[in-house]
């Protein structure tokens, strides 16, 4: 229990400093620290990462940067996938699985390297985007093309939490600024709204499915609220490019780590 509840703080203070992005470091900690495999750290990752997620998105409710329809869209959406993703994690090899994970992994931290090196720059978005913002009200213009893209970001999003026990912020971030021309501030928020809805529907599901360890779920969960606490409150004493850099050189060595593990 102690073990858990140490683990699920280490993984909150990652949450918390480098956004609920770091909450893909939830399973592997379970993995490494507790000899969990991936399939049974997944509904354990989920409820982490979705209290986490859940945390945030309240702090941004009431500055008016959640986009609801869209996050309702790409929840209803993500969660109608997960359990599909659920099945397919308790019927994949463990090995298969952890290799998976690795290359998520990889790809996550790669991306955050590259973000650390990166300048932060405005640059203007393009006007022929499938999600555009009106004008006069910053909300979504409603069509077919903006529906479509969001329904997609949402069952990627919903299998990949069903199978790895991630939020799939590291998918419905980098889709959104691609996709429409929210603001910064809106796509973190609207992700963490959606990452929330489908990481506790993917729990849910578990439960029901009797595949939560509530021994060391609970703990675990609890942990990460007060490491996310904690996390929030010292992200504003560091520069967000190094913060990203050291992220992702932990995902690195995390995706190696795992990669090892499956194939030794």
């Amino acid at each position: 229990m102690i073990l858990s509840l140490v683990l699920g703080a280490m993984v909150g203070l990652v949450m918390g400093l480098t956004g609920a992005g770091g909450g893909i470091l939830a399973v592997p900690a379970l993995v490494f620290g507790l000899h969990l495999t991936v399939a049974a750290a997944g509904p354990i990752g989920l409820l982490a990462v979705g209290i986490g997620a859940a945390t945030g998105a309240l702090g941004r409710l009431s500055s008016g940067h959640v986009r609801y329809k869209a996050a309702a869209l790409m929840a209803v959406t993500g969660a109608l996938c997960a359990p599909f993703g659920s099945w397919l994690a308790q019927r994949t090899d463990t090995r298969l699985l952890s290799l998976v994970f690795a290359l998520v992994l990889l790809g996550v931290g790669l991306k955050s390297l590259r973000e650390g090196r990166r300048t932060p720059a405005a640059s203007a978005a393009p006007a022929d985007l499938p999600c555009m913002r009106s004008a006069s009200n910053g909300r979504f213009i409603w069509n077919s093309r903006c529906a479509l893209s969001l329904s997609g970001m949402g069952v990627i999003a919903g299998v990949l939490s069903g199978l790895l026990g991630v939020g799939g912020g590291f998918v419905i971030v980098p889709a959104l600024q691609r996709y429409s021309n929210l603001a910064m501030q809106s796509v973190v928020a609207t992700s963490l709204a959606v990452i929330a809805l489908i990481s506790l529907a993917g729990f849910a599901g578990s439960v029901v499915n009797g595949h939560f360890n509530h021994a060391i779920g609970l703990p675990f969960a609890g942990g990460t609220v007060l490491g996310m606490l904690l996390g929030t409150m010292l992200a504003a004493r560091y520069a967000a490019q190094g913060l990203k850099t050291a992220f992702g050189v932990v995902c690195l060595a995390v995706a190696g780590g795992l990669a090892f593990r499956a194939l030794a």
